[in-house]
């Protein structure tokens, strides 16, 4: 699907609520290209993949402008962010894919955690409806 068609999004059984963070990668072509290729479905590490869905998130979509990323994570209502991060952060390989990607990502330390690198984002305008 193209950008210009838009994207479908899923529906869950359950009512849903959103959270969006940025984070910004380094401006270097190719290891944008690389940060993309390890997002890919063929390559994506299929544990943080099922981490991500262990800790309660029913879907996280990641969208790029230039070296900007985007996340848009959807969760049950009774969902606690702080709680669920922490807990994923314990989970099997999520401390090396977090090790792994921070070389493609701009942050302070190079140690730093998912939460110093993803900031999360104020909704400042909806339809109001």
């Amino acid at each position: 699907m193209d950008a210009h068609e838009g994207y479908r999004t899923k529906t869950h059984a359950v009512p849903v609520k959103r959270y969006c963070q940025t984070l910004d990668l380094k401006e270097n072509p190719g290891l944008i290209a690389e940060y993309r290729r390890l997002h890919s479905r063929e390559q994506a590490w299929p544990e943080i993949r099922k981490g991500i869905r262990e800790v309660g998130i029913l879907e996280m979509e990641i969208y790029i402008l230039g070296s900007r990323l985007f996340m848009i994570v959807e969760t049950p209502l009774d969902f606690d962010w702080d709680k669920a991060m922490k807990r994923l952060a314990t989970l099997p390989r999520q401390a090396e894919w977090e090790e792994y990607v921070a070389r493609f990502q701009k942050c302070a330390s190079e140690n730093a955690s998912s939460a110093e690198k993803w900031k999360l984002m104020e909704r400042m305008f909806y339809l109001y409806d």
